[in-house]
């Protein structure tokens, strides 16, 4: 991978952390003050899912785009990776800042449900870069006017 390839890389990667941790900062109060009290916390993070998926294809996508990521699966499983470590920096961080707890701590009080389903979003956000805009083998992009 070239040196091009690990800056786009890194840069699209903290844009793609940056859109999606941003939005569920802006749905976590919404799920702990609005829907959780209603529904309870497991069924309020298992509804905040599929809204959390559909950021990271949306985000994912654009970031791809905008940034002109290259179709290898090293730069785009890069940026995956970039916006992984850092979510997942991001959430353990707010977790001891916020909550006191530490990282074993968090991760053993994660309700069996929604943290397998929290998981398979962190993967999800990891390899859709991957899957996102990509075009089969000799296909031909129709322009629209």
């Amino acid at each position: 991978m070239k040196f091009a390839d690990v800056l786009v890389s890194v840069k699209s990667g903290g844009a793609y952390f940056l859109i999606v941790f941003g939005v569920g900062f802006l749905l976590g109060p919404i799920r702990l003050w609005w829907a959780a009290p209603r529904f309870g916390g497991r069924i309020a993070e298992l509804i905040e899912m599929p809204v959390m998926l559909v950021v990271v294809i949306v985000a994912s996508r654009w970031i791809v785009r905008r940034l002109a990521v290259p179709p290898a699966a090293t730069c785009r499983l890069g940026m995956g990776a970039i916006a992984l470590a850092l979510l997942v920096g991001a959430e353990l961080g707010l977790a001891r800042l916020l909550r006191g707890l530490s990282p074993r701590a968090y991760v053993s009080q994660q309700d069996p449900v929604s943290g397998t389903a929290f998981l398979a979003a962190l993967a999800a956000l990891a390899v859709m870069p991957l899957l996102v805009a990509r075009r089969p083998p000799g296909s031909a992009r129709v322009e629209r006017s």
